[in-house]
């Protein structure tokens, strides 16, 4: 199948992004809009998968890069520091200390000085903290599960490799802005 057979079977699905494939297609008919059908899709499935698995995260009352410093602290099992949790949750120092500050508010972490130097903080989640991750994580990967159900597993498998290389490229360039 060559680039231009792909597109035009691209073009022809009955998804959103082909619409805009073919209005762009319409106005500039010698566009290459490959590149499109494949981000522009990534994209909004990303946009559709996020805001069926914030559902669970807006009934505890956290947001998802909420979610993802308390996933941070229970998945490495031990106390981070800011900038771990910084590094750990591919954000700014300013958004960690401000996620910091609502979730121990909240009770859901807490922090400790550093015995050896006090400029240090340790950040730790609180028995709560971590009763909240364990109980809205499982309900997370079943609605995962059952979206993926829709594709056979081979291509499961096939999807998470093409989406690992592509992941991996973009982490690997220097400058690439991140989230």
């Amino acid at each position: 199948m060559t680039a231009a057979n792909g597109r035009r079977q691209g073009a022809t699905r009955g998804d959103t992004v082909s619409a805009v494939v073919r209005q762009w297609q319409a106005v500039h008919p010698g566009l290459d809009t490959a590149p499109m059908e494949v981000i522009g899709r990534i994209n909004r499935c990303a946009a559709l998968l996020q805001q069926a698995e914030d559902a669970p995260l807006r009934r505890a009352g956290l947001s998802r890069a909420e979610f993802d410093l308390l996933g941070a602290l229970r998945r490495t099992g031990h106390e981070l520091t800011p900038s771990e949790v910084a590094r750990e949750t591919f954000s700014s120092g300013a958004a960690v200390t401000k996620r910091l500050k609502a979730l121990t508010e909240r009770g859901l972490v807490e922090r400790r000085g550093d015995t050896r130097d006090r400029r240090v903080a340790h950040v730790r989640l609180t028995d709560a903290g971590r009763d909240l991750v364990d109980s809205i994580l499982p309900e997370q990967l079943a609605y995962e599960t059952a979206v993926l159900s829709a594709l056979h597993p081979r291509g499961q498998g096939e999807l998470a490799e093409l989406l690992g290389e592509l992941l991996g490229r973009l982490e690997g360039i220097p400058g690439m802005p991140r989230a």
